[in-house]
This record gives C-alpha cells, structure tokens and sequence, in this order.
C-alpha cells in the first residue's frame, strides 16, 4: 500500500482564524498543509505570501507546509517561502525560463522541489528533471479559484505520471490538486496518486468553531483510501 498523505489547501479555511483552522485539520489526521500562492498575473487570482507561511510556523504548526507556486516569475520568491518555513515549493514549467535552474534553487534553499502540470500540459518538461523533483503535483482543475469539478482526463495523466515516477525508481510524490473528494479519492488513488489535496471538501465540512469539525470527512477519505487497489 502506498504512503497515502491528504493535505488540506487553506485557501478555503476561514482565514479570520487560519491558526486555528490549520491546528483542527491536522488534529484531524491531516499530514501537510497545502498553501495556495496566486499572484493576479500567472493566475486570475491574488492570495498569500510567505508572511501567512511565517505566521503559522510561530503559531506552532510543525507538519509539512506544501507551498505550490502560481506565480510568474518564480525565481525571486522562491527564498522567501523556504525562508518562511515551507518544506516543498512546487511552480508550473511556464513560471520560468530555466526549469532546471529554478528546481535547483529550491533544493539550493533547503527545501524539496516540484513540477506542476495544468491539466492541458503536457508532462514532457519531466524527461529531463526527474533527478530534481521531490513531487509532481497534477492540477485537476484549471488554476485559480477554489471549489471546482475533478477534470476526469486527469486520471490518464495520473497513469502516465506514475509510469515514469516508477521507471525512474526515485521516491518522488505524485500530487493531486482540484476537485478532490470523498466520492472519487479512492478512484484517484487507483489512477496513481499518493497526496491529495482538498480545500472545500474538506474545510465546507461540519459546523464552524467546532474543533472536531473535520475528523469525520478526514477518517472517510482515509477509509476510501485503503480499499484503493494498487
């Protein structure tokens, strides 16, 4: 059985009381917390910056932070958010000139690095890298605003994805973000998948200021997850 990891996206926390959000969903048998960096140019949306990864990190939280980069250029942010306390950062091949250049920068800056693909981009960028990414991450929607529908030619992409990570024989993660549910995570499992991120299944879940809100939502994914036949 694969290391499964859900990694809820706080983009759809409440962001009045994003340390405490962020404390309920891990208490709930999340791994990583998934940030969302949307810069108004690369993407039609303005979100975060490494101040919010910063501000959790010194209100305690110690799991992964997975930072995935929609911003263009990459580059000049890249230190900030390992500076902040992030352990992956991840960025789209179109967010750079020199892919290669800029994974090395990320592992140069202490943390592990990552290849996003939108859902119409091809995975051929990955040929040539594979000895410098730590994770792919797959989006299953198109980037920029949360609570979208799975695009289902992902799961093919997924197969692919997972036949090269397994040819390459590194320990590399394969990443889902969009649409990610409890009714299809066990098929997006099956399809290659190992970390999957969720934003609004997860944080539109029970009822707000109860702390236990999200147990019951994370513990049925993770039950769908160990019926996945892999």
């Amino acid at each position: 059985m694969r290391d499964y990891k859900i990694a809820p996206s706080i983009l759809s926390a409440d962001f009045a009381r994003l340390g405490e959000e962020v404390t309920s969903v891990l208490a709930s048998g999340a791994d990583i917390v998934h940030f969302d960096v949307m810069d108004n140019h690369y993407v039609p949306n303005l979100t975060i910056g490494p101040l919010v990864c910063e501000a959790l990190r010194k209100h305690g939280v110690k799991a992964d932070i997975d930072v995935h980069l929609m911003v263009k250029p990459v580059d000049r942010i890249i230190p900030d958010f390992a500076k902040a306390g992030a352990t992956y950062i991840t960025f789209h091949p179109e967010g750079t000139e020199h892919i290669d250049r800029s994974l090395q920068l990320v592992r140069d800056s202490g943390c592990k690095s990552g290849l996003v693909f939108n859902p119409a981009t091809p995975l051929d960028h990955l040929k040539y890298v594979m000895d410098k990414v730590d994770m792919i991450l797959l989006m299953s929607v198109n980037p920029g605003f949360g609570g979208q529908s799975f695009i289902r030619s992902s799961l093919d992409k997924l197969r692919e994805a997972r036949k090269m990570i397994d040819a390459s024989g590194r320990p590399i993660r394969l990443e889902i973000d969009g649409g990610v549910k409890v009714d299809n995570i066990r098929e997006i499992a099956e399809a290659g998948a190992d970390t999957f991120v969720a934003g609004s299944a997860i944080f539109s879940a029970g009822k707000a200021g109860d702390p236990n809100r999200y147990n019951s939502v994370v513990k049925a994914m993770r039950d769908e997850l160990a019926k996945a036949k892999v």
